[in-house]
């Protein structure tokens, strides 16, 4: 960092966040093998249970289009592999004392893929996208805490803050840079940059095979050098066991494993022999999710409460009714932890001391009874006003550890005269005709969150109209406030003391039940080389992976 006053409050703010690695190896040869050198060439292929939707990242709010478009833009800033931040497009930043004025300079030379130099230019044109009213985004809040954006020359830009705003350094990591020269006086939403970007990242777009395999090529004028690899392929496998089968067969070689796969499918010679396992903490969790409103307006304000899970005594005597330790051990194969609350534990914000909800059937029979619910005609069913107590839940086609935990959820919620239907759906319709739209009952969902704990657009009551993340409709004025108070400071004791007491009001109302915060357990095939964990994982350096030439599996046709 080139500023006093980033190092301090970046080094505070993720000191605390990285946690001990677990990492599982297996090599088919050795490093010090004098052939193990970087060589430019061959392909990797990755196997992904969900297709991106669109490829321009501030219109899209699912992970399958975030991880394709990584690999093709780029922020001013992002996070290195210990978590602290440095520049990508920015060279380097200046913050002015008071933590207002953001000045950056920008690398110069940097092309577009298209031979087009980039500029602050860009930049501005990427602000001003993200903050237009038109824009269909879920991210623009933090860059609508902006007073003002300068362009200052061709390679700088400034921005002041009217007010402190802690995430505000690393919110530009996640801006998207626009190629001005394609998109001015252009609708975004139908743009072909949709499906056809143009970007600045390591690798570019090459092809998209709907339903089967979006294909990027090495960016050869990439800024940090063009990467080893020459092409990175998705393959879409909806199924994480036909996935693990092409896998086997050679058809894929990176993918995530599930638990029983890490655990008992990949323990053979074979296995050993072929592919690096790797285990490491995510920032992310699962959740089972209500939809606490029952009508909402046209703003997506709520006008009327669901009826039985507006009453937050049914919400926990369903948490009670759920055994966590069960799940993480018959879902995860332990491979992870529960989960309290909206961040994961070892990292600072965590609040550990939250209230938990013991596995307890007789205590959340009594709350039901409280709220009214009784097995009037003993037919073994909870009712209420002559309705039985029935949902359904929906949950991702494809996510087996999802699927899994709905299977456990309807399991013990019929032991207390509760009925659970599942629904699996297709990722896309999923998100776009039940989340967006509110069509939903009850959802097992989970977040990948960021590692600034700031979580305004998933908690606050203003962010609930289609297509934001608040879209379990829950409201409490406290939280709103202490949501406001945790991005106003930059004192880390004051952020802390705000979002330990979000968790305790979240632990006590429950708008999700937080159910557990699983593992990363990625595996690659032991031919690519250069792949190093660190606490961000391990796909930071992708650019410098590697398959030594007498390794290669992939030539391209001159």
């Amino acid at each position: 960092m080139k500023h006093r006053f980033a190092h301090f409050i970046f080094l505070l703010l993720f000191t605390l966040i990285i946690a001990e690695q677990e990492t599982q190896k297996a090599h088919s040869i050795e490093k010090t093998d004098a052939n193990d050198k970087p060589s430019y060439g061959d392909t990797i292929v990755e196997g992904t249970i969900g297709e991106a939707s669109i490829l321009i990242p501030m219109l899209a709010g699912d992970s399958a289009s975030h991880a394709v478009a990584g690999m093709i833009f780029n922020g001013l800033v992002k996070y290195d592999k210990d978590l602290t931040l440095i520049g990508d497009l920015a060279e380097s930043w200046d913050i002015s004392k008071d933590g207002l004025i953001i000045t950056f300079h920008l690398r110069k030379g940097v092309k577009w893929t298209d031979g087009v130099e980039f500029t602050a230019e860009d930049v501005y044109f990427g602000y001003k996208t993200i903050i237009d009213e038109k824009t269909p985004t879920a991210y623009s809040e933090d860059y609508k805490q902006v007073k003002k954006a300068e362009v200052l020359d061709k390679y700088t830009l400034r921005v002041t803050y009217d007010k402190p705003f802690a995430p505000a350094l690393s919110s530009w990591g996640s801006l998207t840079v626009l190629p001005k020269h394609l998109l001015e006086g252009k609708d975004i939403t139908k743009s072909d940059l949709g499906r056809k970007p143009t970007g600045m990242g390591p690798f570019k777009f090459s092809k998209w095979v709907p339903g089967q395999e979006l294909t990027l090529d090495a960016n050869q004028g990439y800024f940090e050098g063009r990467p080893y690899i020459d092409k990175y392929v998705y393959r879409i496998i909806p199924d994480p066991a036909t996935m693990f089968l092409e896998l086997q067969a050679g058809g894929v070689d990176f993918m995530g494993l599930t638990p029983i796969q890490y655990q008992r499918q990949t323990t053979t010679p074979y296995f050993e022999k072929n592919f690096n396992k790797f285990r490491y903490p995510t920032f992310a969790y699962t959740y089972m999710g209500f939809n606490l409103c029952l009508r909402r307006d046209n703003s997506g304000k709520c006008i009327e409460k669901h009826p039985w899970f507006g009453d937050k005594r049914v919400r926990q005597a369903i948490a009670y009714a759920l055994n966590k330790e069960e799940i993480v051990d018959g879902v995860l194969f332990g491979l992870g932890g529960p989960a309290t609350g909206p961040y994961v534990p070892n990292t600072w914000p965590y609040n550990p001391d939250v209230k938990k909800y013991e596995y307890n059937p007789e205590k959340a029979r009594n709350l039901l009874s409280e709220a009214g619910w009784r097995d009037t005609d003993s037919d073994g069913l909870l009712d209420k006003d002559g309705r039985p107590f029935e949902f359904t839940i929906l949950t991702n086609m494809g996510n087996t550890l999802r699927m899994k935990t709905a299977t456990i959820i309807q399991w013990r919620l019929a032991m207390i005269g509760i009925k659970v239907n599942i629904r699996a759906l297709e990722w896309s319709t999923f998100i776009n005709e039940f989340i967006d739209k509110r069509r939903f009952e009850v959802v097992v969902l989970g977040w990948s969150i960021g590692l600034d704990p700031d979580q305004y657009d998933i908690w606050h009551s203003s962010k609930t109209k289609e297509k934001e993340f608040n879209f379990v409709s829950y409201s409490n004025p406290e939280v709103d406030a202490l949501l406001e108070k945790g991005r106003r400071t930059f004192d880390i004791n004051e952020r802390k003391k705000a979002y330990y007491r979000i968790q305790e009001i979240l632990a006590e109302e429950l708008p999700y039940i937080f159910l557990y915060v699983p593992d990363a357990l990625p595996i690659v095939h032991s031919r690519f080389h250069g792949i190093e964990p660190a606490p961000i994982g391990i796909g930071y350096n992708i650019h410098r992976w590697y398959v030594p030439q007498g390794l290669q599996k992939h030539t391209l046709q001159q």
